[in-house]
C-alpha cells in the first residue's frame, strides 16, 4: 500500500511571489510534505544551473522534502499559433535538471484548450504529431532516468493518451507517464474516479485538486473548490493509488476559475467521441448536485483575480483536508 505524502505545487501559490527556497520554508511551515515545482520565480541574477540546482536538492533534503519537477511538453505544436514547435530543447533541459534533483518525475504540459477553438487543428493530428516526437525523445529520456508525465490537462483524454501510449509502445514505469489532475477530468468531460481508473497504470505524479460541475444556459460549467469540500471523491481515488507498486505523492494544486463546457453544441460534443452516454449522465448527475449546493452557498466559483486574496489560507486548509482522508484511509 501506497504511503501518501501531501505536498503542494507552485502554481497554487504564484501568487505569493515566493522563491523556490522561500517556497519550501512555506511548504514545511504548513505543515506540507514536498513540492512540484511548475515554474520557479527566480531572484534577479539567480540562474537555474547546477549549483542553483545543488543548493535546492539540499534544502529540500534538511528540511524532508520531496520535490517534483516540470517545464516539459508533449505537444510539438505552438498552441497559440498552431505552428510547429521544437520541444526536445525543453524536455532536455527538464530531464537533465530533474536528474540532477534526484527526480524521475518531469510533468508535462503543453497548455492547450484545443477543443475550445476552431482554429485548432483536429485532436487526432496532434496525437499523431505528440506520438511521433515521443517515440523520437524515447532514447533521450530513458538515459537519464526520466519520466515525462503528462498532465491530465485540457489537451488530451485518458482514451486518447492510452491510444498514444500504445503508439509510442510505451510501458508504464517507463519514459511516459501520467500527471493525474484529478479536477481536469471534469472539464473533459471525464469522471474523476472512472477517469482515474482508465489511467491508473500510467499514474506516477498528482495535482491533487478538487471542483465540482454545475449547469448554464449552454450545458455545464466545471469549477475548482478547496480541496475535501468539491466533488472528486479523493476517498477512492487515493484507495485507487494505494493499489501501485510505486510512490506517489499527493501534490495539492489549487487556483480559481471555470471553464465553460457547452454540451448543448453538438459540434463541441462531437470532440469528445470517447465519451460514453453512461458518463455523460453521471457529469449531468454531478451537475445537478452542484446546482443544489450552489444555491444553498455550501459551493461557489472562486473568479482567477480573486485567487491571490485567498491562495495561501485555501492551500493550508486544502493541505490539511487531504492529509485528513490519507490518515482516515490507512
Amino acid at each position: 500500500m501506497n504511503e501518501f505524502l501531501v505536498g503542494v505545487d507552485s502554481y497554487s501559490l504564484d501568487p505569493l511571489n515566493l522563491g523556490p527556497h522561500e517556497l519550501l520554508l512555506w511548504t514545511e511551515k504548513a505543515g506540507a510534505a514536498g513540492v512540484q515545482f511548475t515554474s520557479l520565480n527566480l531572484a534577479e541574477g539567480e540562474r537555474l544551473d547546477g549549483p542553483f540546482l545543488d543548493s535546492l536538492a539540499e534544502d529540500a533534503r534538511q528540511r524532508g522534502l520531496y520535490l517534483e519537477w516540470g517545464g516539459g511538453r508533449h505537444i510539438p505544436i505552438d498552441m497559440s499559433t498552431w505552428k510547429p514547435l521544437d520541444i526536445e530543447g525543453f524536455n532536455r533541459a527538464a530531464a537533465e535538471q530533474a536528474a540532477r534533483l534526484g527526480c524521475r518525475v518531469v510533468r508535462s504540459c503543453s497548455g492547450g484548450l484545443m477543443r475550445w477553438s476552431d482554429a485548432a487543428p483536429p485532436t487526432e493530428v496532434l496525437l499523431r504529431e505528440t506520438a511521433a516526437e515521443m517515440k523520437r525523445q524515447k532514447p533521450m529520456l530513458l538515459d537519464l532516468g526520466v519520466t515525462l508525465a503528462i498532465e491530465l490537462h485540457f489537451e488530451f483524454t485518458t482514451f486518447e493518451l492510452l491510444r498514444l501510449f500504445e503508439i509510442c509502445d510505451a510501458e508504464p514505469g517507463g519514459h511516459l507517464g501520467i500527471c493525474l489532475d484529478t479536477m481536469n477530468l471534469l472539464t473533459m468531460l471525464e469522471d474523476p474516479v472512472m477517469g482515474t481508473e482508465r489511467i491508473l497504470p500510467w499514474v506516477v505524479s498528482t495535482h491533487a485538486k478538487d471542483g465540482a460541475l454545475k449547469t448554464d444556459e449552454k450545458g455545464l460549467v466545471s469549477f475548482t473548490t478547496e480541496a475535501g469540500t468539491g466533488q472528486v471523491d479523493f476517498e477512492r481515488i487515493i484507495g485507487l493509488l494505494g493499489t501501485l507498486d510505486r510512490t506517489v505523492h499527493l501534490s495539492l494544486e489549487d487556483h480559481g476559475g471555470s471553464f465553460p463546457l457547452p454540451i448543448f453544441d453538438p459540434l463541441f460534443l462531437s470532440r469528445f467521441p470517447d465519451l460514453t452516454a453512461l458518463e455523460l449522465a453521471r457529469l449531468v448527475q454531478l451537475a445537478r448536485e452542484g446546482d443544489g449546493s450552489v444555491r444553498d452557498g455550501t459551493l461557489a466559483v472562486l473568479e482567477r483575480e480573486d485567487w491571490p486574496t485567498h491562495c495561501a489560507s485555501r492551500v493550508k486548509k486544502g493541505v490539511e483536508a487531504l492529509k485528513h482522508l490519507v490518515r482516515a484511509g490507512e
